[in-house]
């Protein structure tokens, strides 16, 4: 099927957000949807792909339909509530499910209930650069449900007009001194104007926890990186926990090519080639 187990999609009037894989099954979806918009009212159905939409990925979906407003948003996760208007007060045999759920399990029915997990925390990003890459980078990765992002520029007019809701957009004249106030568990990418800049940030992440960091740059860049990072007092064992080049060098020099190939590395945690909270 073509998303998995969990996945939601939200409509709101001439608006829809998210993606429950597209096609034809979301254009129907997306119909129920609106109609229960007006009509209110849970509904559920078991969608088969091939022969109730004509897809050729087989398989079935189970699909819920619910309505929220400002009254009826949730207030708290893991989240239960009833499938049928009918419903009573909440079994005990949910409400100890609802109390033992984990972050990032997948939604359960449990006597006529569906319970719905707290979402996974979002993994800290801080990427230092508001230039071409960096904004190729923004357009990317925001969009993943998995990234929270910081953005760092010592220009604020380097920022576009627009910015994604979920990114931070920070202004600082020297981006090295905030590195001590970002999370020890953060990934960084390193991609300034300034190659004086890079070094200074790079020399603060060495100091300072992180889960990984790339440097965009060639191989004399890293070369002498390395070398005055030396001089500064860091180990070349320390060093190497630094990336240089970032993303997939086969894909090219293109900003948004880079962009590809550090996207497709957030898959299986890795910037270049470490292996990222290795």
């Amino acid at each position: 099927v073509p998303r998995v187990a969990g996945t939601s999609m939200v409509v709101a009037g001439g608006v829809q957000e998210g993606t429950i894989g597209g096609g034809a099954l979301e254009f129907a979806a997306v119909r129920v949807a609106r109609e229960v918009l007006t009509a209110g009212g849970v509904r559920q159905a078991v969608m088969p792909l091939g022969p109730g939409l004509g897809q050729c990925c087989g398989g079935s979906v189970s699909l819920v339909w619910e309505r929220f407003d400002d009254g009826s948003l949730p207030g708290s996760v893991p989240f239960a509530r009833p499938l049928s208007e009918r419903a009573g007060e909440m079994p005990p045999r949910v409400a100890a499910r609802q109390a033992g759920m984990r972050a990032g399990a997948e939604p359960v029915e449990v006597e006529g209930w569906l319970i719905e997990a707290a979402c996974l925390p979002r993994q800290p990003l801080w990427i230092y650069g508001a230039g071409h890459v960096g904004r190729a980078l923004v357009d990317v990765l925001a969009p993943l449900p998995t990234l929270a992002i910081t953005w760092v520029d010592q220009r604020e007019d380097s920022f576009p007009a627009v910015i994604p809701a979920v990114v931070t957009a920070v202004t600082a004249a020297n981006p090295g001194a905030i590195v001590r106030f970002t999370p020890k568990e953060a990934d960084h990418l390193i991609l300034t104007h300034s190659h004086d800049t890079d070094l200074a940030i790079c020399h603060a992440l060495l100091l300072h926890d992180f889960g990984t960091a790339g440097l965009i740059g060639s191989a004399t860049k890293w070369a002498r990186f390395r070398t005055r990072l030396g001089q500064l007092g860091h180990s070349p064992a320390r060093i190497s926990a630094i990336a240089c080049p970032i993303g997939d060098p086969g894909l090219g020099k293109h900003p948004q090519a880079i962009a590809v190939g550090v996207a497709a590395s957030t898959e299986d945690r890795t910037i270049g080639a470490v292996n990222l909270h290795a």
